[in-house]
């Protein structure tokens, strides 16, 4: 099963808004390595991917918060899911979610994207490797190039 297929759009148009409002998110995107161990860590959704639902998830104090979504194809499997935190050396400014991300990437081939709460700063990861502090108006073709999508 290739995953590859996310429509990403309303996943961008979710990042961009909680970007603003500096609400914290990170989201996992299954690619061809099964992510069963980080599912069964979390809360089992299966839901077709909406801007709102992903604003839910992460809306501050909401149930789900802390932690990943994970998505595949066009679904959120997952919500809460703890991802391993990496042990590589990162920059004192990423908090847990950064190192979370980074963590899966150098594990799996998934995809992540992070929204600081912080900053509200907009990054994706994969393979280990971060882009921080991505362009709003780029963040979407970012991600899908990430992906491997056109």
């Amino acid at each position: 099963r290739k995953h590859s297929n996310t429509n990403t759009s309303p996943i961008v148009s979710a990042c961009m808004d909680m970007s603003e409002e500096k609400i914290g998110a990170l989201i996992v995107f299954r690619r061809k390595d099964d992510l069963q161990f980080i599912i069964e860590g979390g809360i089992a959704l299966d839901a077709n991917i909406t801007m709102s639902l992903i604003k839910n998830i992460f809306f501050k104090n909401a149930p789900l918060h802390d932690g990943a979504a994970v998505i595949e194809g066009n679904r959120i499997v997952a919500a809460k899911c703890i991802l391993p935190v990496t042990q590589s050396d990162v920059p004192k400014e990423y908090g847990t979610r950064h190192r979370s991300a980074i963590g899966l990437s150098e594990l799996t081939d998934a995809v992540v994207v992070v929204v600081s709460e912080e900053t509200g700063a907009l990054s994706v990861v994969k393979s280990g490797q971060i882009k921080h502090n991505i362009d709003p108006q780029k963040f979407g073709s970012v991600l899908k190039k990430a992906l491997g999508q056109k």
